[in-house]
This record gives structure tokens, C-alpha cells and sequence, in this order.
């Protein structure tokens, strides 16, 4: 049966057209599309566009790139299982790369330190120092130490973080996945420190060089083996490992703040941001990885940099055959409670950027493997609790 009034839809159609509020909301419409910007009128406007979308373009291009080759890096490396002997293997060369490179990197900042640690009064600044440097000795002597430091970290750093990796699953499997999330942070403690007292035996001999290198004027040496030759020609085996307790007890405590404090900071990251840790993508978790090292590794300079003073002064001044104790004895008496923080402002600039860095090249590596990154630890599964 047909209506015997109109729909709605009919007089909205009928009247819509001859009402006041209709015709405003219509000029009002007109009105803002007759505005509407012309990109060709500000061409700062477009340009800003165009960047966007070439960095866009740019950014998509390296992604599929980079997804590229570690899938060809995996397909050559075969399939690697996590806790087995190629992921630590990859782990290891993921140190290796992760420490080489970022503290050659810093090598000119690392020089000044040096020489302000051993001497204090030679120079007021970073510029100052660098400028003194470059003049006497070109753009070459600002790398002094270069060459040691490469080869020295490299293979501290494939302990370091290999052993790391070990260290913790061997632990976290010996006290039970309950335990072991309850008391992570000792696990992170003393996995840490197990790999640390065993990278420092490889990295001594080259810190040894690398510092006299250093706070010589000129260097001792030209390079590291002519280096090596030359401390062993003169004390023995013995001169290169006579920094040895001092950087234990600069690297251990510093390695243990590194890796504990930077799991701790990348899971409050975590637990702070809404979702878990697999929402995110692989850029996010690696831009993660570096606000959480970059933070840890303030702590990680102020915690040892009292040691690593101790060290300079040792390797630069201690007498042949003089006892380990009284040489720090009569170093302190020398410099003072005071002398052990010199330089620590330059360290924390240092350390920050390098341990921020560290962290997102080794857990970049370990995303081109195909592994997870470090940090943000998830709680064991909750057990059932079934009812009799």
C-alpha cells in the first residue's frame, strides 16, 4: 500500500534547495574549495614534498636492499638455530664488528683522553688538543693509535658479546626459566662478567700498545706488531699483559653496567610503549637499541672511569719490575682522589655515542641473520593450574 504522506528523502529534495541554513553550508563549502592552496603558488611547500617522498623512496629502496642481502646471507649460512654454535659464531663476528669499528671510530677523542689522563695540564679542550695535534703532526697523528685499537677491540668484541650470549643461556638454563626471569638481572651480571674477564685477556696486549702509542710524544712505535716487538724486546711477554688487573677492574664493571643496565632500559622502553616488543618494526627496535645503549653507557663511564685512568697511568709510567700495588700506590699519591675522574667528561660524550652505536650495529647484524634483538625479555608462560 502506497504512503499517503512524502519521505523524508522527498522533501529534503523539494525544499533543501530553497533553505537559508542549506545555501550557507553550501557557500560555506564553495567558499573553503575556492581557497584551497595552489603547491604551485609556494614552491618551498613542494620542495619539502618532493624530499619527503625521495627520502620516502630512498628509505623503501635500502629496506628491500637490505632485505635482500641478508636473506642471501642466511641462504649461504644455512640454517642457524638460535643457542647453537653458528649463533653464537654470528653473535661473535656481530662484537667483532659492532666494537671495531665504533672505537676506531672515536680514536681522535680516546687520544685526547689519554693525554689529559696522563697529563692533565696539556691541554684545556677537545679543539684545543685536536688543533696542538694537527699542526705539529697532521690530519695522521689525530688517528694515533688507530691501528691497535681496531685490532684490540675487534677481538674484545667478539668475546664480549659471543660470550655474553653463551653465558646467559648457560646460566638462565641452570636456574630454571622461573628463576632465571626473577633474578634476570644477575643472570645479566654474571654472564657479563664471565665474558668480560676472558675478551680483556685478548684485548691487553693491544691496549698496552695503543696507550704507550698514545702518550708518547712521538709514538713509540709506528704500528701494532712493530709495537708488540718492541715492548716485548725491552720487558718480555709479561710488559704486555702488566695493565692486565687494572682493566679487569675497568672493563668488568663497565661491561657489567653495559649489559644489565641496557636490557633493563630496552624493557622499561617496552614496557612503557603500548603493544610488545614484535608490533614494532625491525628500524624501531634497532632506533630502541640505541637510546637503551646510549643511557647505559653513561653509566657504564662514570662506573669505570676511576680504573681507566689507572690504566693510562700504569701503562704510561710504571717502572720495569715494579710491583703492581706499589705502582698504583704512588700513581694515587701522585694524582689524587681528584686525578682518577680527569677527563670524564670527554668519557661520557665518548661512551654514550659509542655504546649507543655498538648496540644498534650488533643488533642490526643480528636482524640481517635473521635473529631477534637484544632485550625486552618476556615472562616464563604462567603455568595451569589444573583443578582435581
Amino acid at each position: 500500500m502506497p504512503l499517503l504522506f512524502p519521505t523524508q528523502n522527498t522533501l529534503h529534495q523539494v525544499f533543501a534547495a530553497q533553505s537559508p541554513i542549506f545555501q550557507r553550508h553550501s557557500q560555506s563549502q564553495s567558499q573553503t574549495v575556492s581557497h584551497t592552496a595552489r603547491k604551485d603558488l609556494f614552491p618551498a611547500w613542494s620542495a619539502v614534498d618532493d624530499v619527503k617522498s625521495k627520502a620516502g623512496q630512498l628509505s623503501n629502496e635500502a629496506q628491500r636492499e637490505f632485505q635482500k642481502a641478508s636473506e642471501a646471507a642466511q641462504a649461504k649460512a644455512g640454517k642457524m638455530e638460535l643457542y647453537s654454535a653458528k649463533y653464537y659464531a654470528a653473535c661473535a663476528l656481530g662484537g667483532l664488528l659492532a666494537c671495531g669499528t665504533t672505537h676506531t671510530a672515536v680514536t681522535p677523542l680516546d687520544l685526547v683522553k689519554c693525554r689529559r689522563q696522563v697529563d692533565s695540564k696539556m691541554y684545556k679542550g677537545n679543539f684545543e688538543a685536536w688543533g696542538k695535534i694537527g699542526r705539529a703532526e697532521g690530519f695522521r697523528g689525530i688517528y694515533t693509535g688507530w691501528s691497535p685499537t681496531f685490532f684490540g677491540y675487534s677481538a674484545q668484541g667478539a668475546f664480549k658479546y659471543g660470550g655474553y650470549e653463551y653465558f646467559k643461556k648457560l646460566y638462565s638454563d641452570l636456574a630454571g626459566p622461573d628463576m632465571a626471569y626473577r633474578y634476570k638481572t644477575w643472570i645479566y651480571l654474571t654472564a657479563s662478567a664471565s665474558a668480560e674477564f676472558i675478551a680483556d685477556v685478548a684485548l691487553c696486549p693491544f691496549e698496552a700498545v695503543k696507550v704507550r702509542m698514545q702518550t708518547t710524544i712521538p709514538p713509540f712505535a709506528s704500528g701494532t706488531f712493530s709495537g708488540i716487538s718492541t715492548v716485548t724486546g725491552k720487558e718480555g711477554t709479561a710488559g704486555l699483559y702488566k695493565g692486565l688487573y687494572p682493566l679487569w677492574a675497568r672493563q668488568i664493571p663497565y661491561t657489567m653496567m653495559k649489559f644489565a643496565s641496557f636490557e633493563t632500559i630496552v624493557e622499561m622502553i617496552y614496557g612503557y610503549l603500548p603493544g610488545t616488543k614484535s608490533d614494532y618494526s625491525k628500524s624501531a627496535q634497532t632506533g630502541v637499541s640505541f637510546t637503551g645503549g646510549y643511557l647505559a653507557g653513561i653509566l657504564c663511564a662514570i662506573v669505570s672511569h676511576p680504573a681507566d685512568v689507572m690504566v693510562s697511568k700504569l701503562n704510561a709510567n710504571r717502572q720495569p719490575g715494579e710491583a703492581f700495588g706499589s705502582a698504583m700506590g704512588r700513581i694515587y699519591k701522585d694524582i689524587g682522589f681528584s686525578g682518577l675522574w680527569n677527563g670524564l667528561a670527554v668519557r661520557i660524550v665518548m661512551i654514550g655515542t659509542l655504546t649507543g652505536l655498538q648496540w644498534m650495529i650488533y643488533d642490526s647484524f643480528k636482524i640481517f641473520m635473521g635473529f631477534p634483538t637484544t632485550g625486552g625479555a618476556a615472562p616464563p608462560p604462567k603455568k595451569e593450574i589444573s583443578m582435581p
